[in-house]
């Protein structure tokens, strides 16, 4: 296995197939639970990520994405891109988050 872990476009998708959040620090926080799942799966943590891209709707509160983005990441301070689209694939999606974990060797 390599050092780094490239997890695609999360969106708010729940795992019971119901439907989203309805604000956007639900639906970072659904995001950041599929990332780290992800990438728990592959060895690592969360503490692995070093860059989050975050694809938001204009329709978006960029404060609440950004208070749930913090609360995952206050410590491990990963690089961010924010990007402020159009729209999403499925409407009720506020936003989506990619992220890139680089393993420590040991």
């Amino acid at each position: 296995m390599g050092d780094r872990v490239f997890v695609a476009g999360c969106a708010p998708v729940m795992a019971d197939g119901s439907d989203p959040p309805t604000d956007s620090y639900g639906q970072a926080k659904r995001c950041i639970e599929i990332i780290e799942k992800a990438v728990s799966d592959a060895g690592g943590s969360l503490a692995d990520v070093v860059r989050t891209r975050v694809y938001l709707t204009p329709a978006a509160d960029f404060e609440d994405f950004g208070r749930a983005h913090g609360e995952a990441f206050c410590d491990i301070r990963p690089a961010n891109t924010t990007v402020i689209v159009a729209a999403l694939v499925d409407p009720r999606w506020f936003l989506e988050i990619e992220a890139e974990a680089v393993f420590t060797q040991t």
